[in-house]
This record gives structure tokens, sequence and C-alpha cells, in this order.
């Protein structure tokens, strides 16, 4: 077994969720060697031709992990593995929410162009091309070309992309979305949050909403505090002083303070921890500098 490729104990959790092996020679032979490929390109960011003989042919690496991509049998993987931690009761509901740059590489363009989606988005106006938020722009197909599509935009970084992560209570993702690097991360709290999606074994829906939601700064809009008063959510996010001082300017008209728990906002950190360790470590994604996008990459 090499650095980075599953454990025994790892496989086993695995093994049972995947699709049932064929016989000898056939499709679906040596799920494991195969997932150790993937992780193995994703780990250090070599060319897929250059994958290591010990994974078998680079061509049966990576047209399974781009089928398994389409079809959903990544995402598949990973929602049976957070039902399986939910029932044991090892999910932290206390979600923290951040986002981070990750450098495309210059081989990151090149995908297919596509025609922009001819309805506006939510809260945008048809034609709208201005501002951060990119309201205007996330309408276009997942996948398609163009910086919007490819979730590339330039930044003080040059051309980046943007993770926008929720980490449960003990710094593992539970949700991400990808924007390109300029967009602002305030107006993609709530999509992040409708991402959140944890299924539960037996009957019943998954479970969608979090005890309470922790964020910084960014995410100290009057909208997204609307939004997770509608849902029942208490979270604890800190007032900007400019936005306390325009309150108080207003009077009675601004409103009642916001409350704020600065020893349960200490908390925060689990999404920042999750964040070094996605990136940080070798044997997780997001390492090489690649705009990648685990669930739908090439």
């Amino acid at each position: 077994m090499g650095r980075g490729d599953l454990t025994n104990a790892e496989w086993n959790r695995l093994e049972s969720f995947l699709p049932p092996g064929g016989a000898r020679g056939g499709r679906w032979s040596d799920h494991r060697r195969v997932i150790n490929g993937v992780l193995y390109r994703v780990r250090t960011g070599v060319q897929w031709r250059d994958l290591p003989e010990r994974f078998g042919p680079w061509e049966t690496v990576y047209k399974r992990h781009r089928r398994w991509s389409a079809d959903g049998t990544w995402t598949m993987l990973l929602s049976k593995v957070q039902a399986a931690e939910d029932a044991a009761g090892r999910i932290d509901w206390d979600v923290s929410v951040d986002s981070t740059a990750v450098r495309a590489h210059q081989h990151a363009a090149g995908a297919r162009k596509a025609p922009p989606a001819a309805l506006p988005q939510k809260g945008g106006r048809p034609g709208d091309e201005s501002g951060r938020s990119g309201t205007s722009e996330t309408g276009r197909p997942a996948g398609g070309g163009g910086q919007i599509g490819e979730c590339r935009g330039r930044s003080r970084g040059g051309f980046t992309t943007k993770i926008h992560l929720a980490a449960d209570g003990r710094c593992r993702p539970l949700a991400l979305v990808l924007t390109p690097g300029h967009y602002g991360d305030g107006p993609q709290l709530e999509r992040v949050l409708q991402q959140v999606s944890v299924p539960r074994f037996g009957v019943g829906r998954p479970r969608t909403r979090p005890d309470h939601v922790l964020a910084d700064k960014a995410y100290t809009s009057r909208k997204n505090r609307r939004y997770l008063r509608r849902r029942g959510i208490s979270h604890t996010i800190p007032e900007r002083v400019d936005q306390r001082r325009h309150r108080r300017n207003r009077g009675s008209r601004g409103g009642r303070p916001t409350g704020f728990d600065s020893e349960r906002y200490k908390k925060r950190n689990t999404v920042e921890r999750a964040i070094n360790r996605l990136k940080g470590s070798p044997s997780q994604p997001w390492r090489s500098g690649y705009a990648y996008d685990p669930r739908n990459s090439a």
C-alpha cells in the first residue's frame, strides 16, 4: 500500500457502496486500484498519462473517474459515508462557513463554450453585469465555457477559483460551491447551505438544517440574517463597524442590535482547519494548485 492509498479500514467502508465488480477482465474490476490511482493523481497533480503502472492502464483510471463524476457515483459515496456518520452521532451540526481561493493552473482553461442562461437569477436584473456577487452570471450551466462557466475570475492573485465551504464542528466538509475568484463571500451563504443534505438510514428526509451557523463579517448582510431566521437556524455572525454606526444613526428605525456570542464564535476556526487540511495535507485534493472540482472533474 502506497502513501495516500486507501487503508484497509477505509476500503471496508467504501466497498459495499460501490457498483458490483464484474468477472475477470470485466468493466468494473478492481475498484480499489482505480480509486487509489485517482487519489494519486489528485494528490500530486500529474497528468493522467504519467500515472505509475501500479494503478493499471491510465485510460481505465481516467475513464472511470470521469464516468463516476458524470453519473454521481462520487457524490453518492460521500452521501453514504455522511449518513453513516450522522446515524452514529458523529456529525457536529454547529456548521461554519468560509471560503478560500485557489490559483487556476495554466492548463485550466479550454472547456466548450455554452450560451448564457436566458433567465436572470433571483435578485438580479436582466442585463445586469455589475457587482461582485455574480447574481447575473451564475445561471450558466455547470462546466460551460468562458471564465464564468469554468469558475475562473481575475482577483488579486490572478485567475483564481473560489471554494465556498461549509464544515461541521469536527472539521469535515458538508457542502461546497465553486465560483470565480472575484465573487464575494456573503452572497454565496444561501447557496452553500442549500447544498447541505445528509441522508438518513431508513425512512425520513435528508437532514438539511444545521443546529447553528458561524461565519465571519463577510456574511453579516441583512439578507443572510433574514434567510437564517426564516429557516429557524440560530447563528453567530459579527456585525461590521460601519453597520453598527449606520444602525445607531437611524435611531429607533435602525432596529435592535444583533446578538453575538464571542465564546461560541471561537468555534468558527473549524472551517479554517478544514480548509487547511484540504489544501495542505499531502493526501487531500486542491494541493497541486489546480482549480479542481472533486465532484465533476475530467
